[in-house]
């Protein structure tokens, strides 16, 4: 009788082996079908010159179109085997599309891009370069920073970039110039591993908010908006950013990086407003002493008749800021309460995808 053949533990021959590390590119899209076909050819011949060192695979997120998006990005994947396509139903969001891509991607790092090109595909070989040589969790594209430029957009959005990301800087730990440009490169596991509840916008500053919470190291690299594609592409194609609710989130997004300085400022404040006004009066009753013979009653009664509201600006603005001090103080413990249990969570999380390795070498 022949002995069973058992399977071969020999390990697989080194030579045959590839080392290089896989790259999985998001390339979050709504209503693009005008662009689609040749901007992805550009990516395409450019990710063509990164192929020496990494691996690609590619994840379109067609985030509820209503043009001809689907079926376009369905034709490019039959001729292209890294593309895979995922469709929503519906309008979900930019968060929404880049927690379906987290979830689907399988790379040892994860690149987003946005397909109207306004950030140029070499900006992927730059994040790869930097998140790879110096071990951080994230790196971003950031046209803020020194060595950055920004190019043709137009007046209002610029300026409302501009103001929010400084307005998110002064709640971040870091100093970091840009936290809401989508153009990013994450470390795959990593960013798998991260609880994010997000659908819209706000999620490019909670991602950084929750890397801060995980001790994550963020590294920023120069780059360059341009708006030229867009301005030439007219009215023809349509945005997905909504401005105004793109502003509210910003200021929620801040909130949510240091609640309690939201809280602490303006009741610090109301504090100093409530002690100038307690002082003013004060020093008015001190001046009506000597008309009043000394009676710091009558002192009290005179400034009463001619300034009848003073005790009862003096009580508001005291109590409110009393008020918005204490809730400062809780939110700040609350935040760490949340902290803890967020970085507790994540690394039990991280451990049951098995997704807890070395930071890459």
């Amino acid at each position: 009788m022949n002995a069973p053949v058992l399977p071969s533990l020999a390990c697989p021959d080194p030579a045959t082996v590839d080392r290089r590390p896989l790259v999985t590119l998001v390339l979050p899209c709504f209503n693009e079908a005008a662009v689609l076909r040749a901007h992805y050819a550009e990516i395409s011949a450019y990710l063509a010159t990164l192929r020496e060192t990494w691996r690609f695979e590619v994840l379109l997120i067609d985030d509820g179109s209503v043009d001809a998006t689907g079926t376009t990005a369905e034709a490019m994947a039959t001729t292209d085997a890294p593309l895979r396509v995922i469709h929503h139903p519906g309008n979900f969001g930019l968060g929404q599309a880049f927690k379906t891509a987290f979830a689907a991607s399988r790379g040892d790092y994860v690149v987003t891009l946005d397909i109207d090109l306004s950030y140029a595909p070499a900006h992927i070989g730059r994040l790869l370069e930097a998140i790879r040589t110096q071990r951080a969790k994230l790196a971003l594209a950031s046209a803020y920073m020194e060595g950055g430029t920004v190019s043709n957009v137009p007046w209002l959005r610029r300026t409302l970039s501009v103001w929010g990301n400084r307005f998110l800087r002064m709640f971040a730990r870091g100093g970091l110039s840009t936290l809401t440009c989508m153009v990013r490169a994450y470390d795959g596991p990593f960013v798998r591993a991260l609880v994010l509840r997000s659908t819209g916008m706000e999620i490019m500053p909670e991602i950084i908010y929750k890397t801060m919470v995980m001790r994550g190291r963020i590294v920023e690299v120069p780059a360059e908006l341009d708006w030229s594609r867009q301005m030439q592409a007219g009215p023809a194609r349509v945005s997905s950013m909504r401005i105004w609710r793109h502003v509210l989130s910003t200021i929620v997004s801040g909130f949510m990086l240091r609640p309690f300085a939201l809280m602490m400022a303006p009741g610090m404040a109301l504090l100093a407003l409530c002690a100038w006004l307690t002082g003013r009066t004060l020093w008015r009753v001190a001046e009506a002493l000597p008309a009043a013979g000394g009676s710091v009653s009558a002192a009290l009664g005179a400034v009463l008749a001619t300034h009848p509201h003073a005790p009862l600006a003096c009580a508001t603005t005291g109590i409110l800021a009393v008020l918005l001090l204490g809730l400062g103080l809780v939110a700040l413990q609350t935040k760490r309460y949340f902290e803890d249990l967020y970085h507790l969570g994540v690394t039990l999380r991280a451990a049951s995808l098995g997704e807890i390795r070395r930071d890459p070498k």
